[in-house]
């Protein structure tokens, strides 16, 4: 296993991408804190499939927007496991709407999580990181932060300010040894993408998918495994698509 006496800390893992990143780490001998905002239940689940596998996990609540609630959550996990060698920041949350319908908060809403989340906890583990001249970040960002789409103007900037965060902190933690990367997910069904990707709606958007299927979560956290691991040594500041080659095409034609 590749991540034996590794610990990782996964934000928003107790469903969806970030549920499938926890095991995906944990069944690569990483011990892993799984955060949460709300669903303590659910996050108990995945801390009990953890253990189930053999592993250690400890499920951890805390709101990323706020910057305390970050640093503890950060610290609770190097007490309670151990250390601290992987961040995963995938909490995230969306408000879907033309930007003439939008409340004028729900931008910022979006952005206190999106990228504030990430910003915080990543800011909460720098100094441990640098200290160890060791770590690896990787950011669940979206294929939305580097294209348009109707309704989600919110969510895009976010994911765009994410894929910038990826970029700056990749050079500042560099000298450190400290890797920072991100996920640029494409169409993947979960609780918070549902309503866009069912129906007639979610079939009108599949055709447009060069490889004419959604993503399972699985498959972007199998990304975002090999970002946090040995394999990916020699990489930093990169933005990996995961989108069934969503973003690589010109226009939506359909063939």
């Amino acid at each position: 296993m590749r991540l034996t006496d590794r610990v990782a800390l996964v934000t928003g893992a107790s469903r969806g991408i970030g549920r499938s990143i926890a095991l995906a780490l944990a069944r690569e001998g990483a011990a892993v804190a799984v955060n949460y905002r709300s669903r303590h239940q659910d996050a108990r689940s995945v801390v009990a499939e953890i253990e189930a596998l053999g592993g250690r996990a400890v499920a951890v609540a805390a709101d990323v927007a706020d910057p305390a609630a970050a640093a503890r959550l950060v610290a609770r996990t190097r007490t309670d496991l151990g250390g601290l060698h992987i961040l995963v920041n995938n909490a995230g949350i969306t408000d879907d709407g033309l930007i003439h319908d939008l409340s004028p908060d729900a931008w910022l809403d979006v952005m206190k999580v999106n990228f504030g989340g990430a910003y915080h906890c990543t800011s909460a583990v720098t100094e441990h990181f640098m200290a160890e001249r060791d770590g690896a970040i990787v950011n669940i960002s979206s294929v939305m932060g580097e294209r348009g789409w109707i309704g989600q103007s919110a969510y895009a900037a976010s994911k765009g300010a994410l894929n910038a965060l990826t970029r700056s902190a990749a050079v500042e933690l560099a000298r450190f040894g400290v890797r920072v990367n991100a996920v640029c997910a494409g169409f993947t069904p979960t609780e918070l993408t549902g309503p866009l990707l069912d129906g007639p709606s979610g079939r009108a958007i599949r055709r447009q998918v060069p490889l004419r299927s959604f993503a399972d979560p699985s498959q972007i956290a199998a990304v975002a495994l090999f970002l946090a691991g040995p394999d990916s040594g020699y990489l930093t500041g990169a933005l990996v698509r995961a989108d069934g080659g969503f973003a690589a095409q010109l226009g939506t034609g359909h063939a």
